[in-house]
């Protein structure tokens, strides 16, 4: 005579099952996505512990005053990004934001050489005078070399008291009132 599975037992085999499944689903989910995740590092962290070379990870810092060089091409720039405490010397090929400038926050992705140049594909620049992107304060702070209200931004990220958060520059501003005053 056929012995038949209790109910009980039937329910617990199709939970263990699907909780195995789920399991599954989920290792394949960030084994396909590792390749894509790309990791950000200060110059301080790259100079502790190196990426491997040709990983693609994304550098933020400062522009070093004084380090921006354009090569005879016009294409070709070196510049280095620093976080006030370590520099890293960084080449890009092709057409820098119109943001970037010496001495602003910069955020680069590309990969490190055996060369110790870190080679950028993407370069990305703030997007106004006042903002510097997340992971640069945060790296600046944890070198000790972040104060309240640089850039205006106070400790939080936001914009520092007073400052101004949108709306028509002071520029822009005096740009508006000198076409109004122009106009018939």
């Amino acid at each position: 005579m056929k012995q038949r599975t209790k109910p009980r037992m039937l329910r617990l085999y199709l939970l263990v099952s699907s909780l195995g499944l789920l399991g599954v689903a989920v290792g394949l989910a960030l084994y396909a996505s590792q390749s894509r995740i790309v990791y950000f590092f200060s110059p301080t962290d790259i100079a502790a512990d190196p990426p491997e070379t040709g990983r693609v990870v994304r550098l933020g810092g400062l522009v070093e005053a004084g380090s921006v060089q354009r090569s005879g091409d016009g294409a070709t720039i070196s510049f280095n990004v620093t976080d006030l405490k370590n520099t890293i010397s960084v080449i890009y090929r092709g057409v820098l934001p119109d943001l970037f400038r010496e001495g602003q926050g910069v955020v680069v992705q590309g990969s490190a050489g055996s060369d110790e140049i870190f080679t950028a594909s993407e370069v990305l620049a703030k997007h106004d005078e006042t903002y510097m992107p997340p992971e640069v304060a945060k790296a600046l702070k944890e070198s000790g070399r972040w104060q309240e209200g640089q850039n205006g931004q106070s400790d939080n990220g936001q914009p520092a008291e007073g400052e101004q958060t949108g709306g028509t520059t002071p520029a822009a501003r005096s740009t508006a009132e000198i076409t109004t005053e122009s106009s018939p």
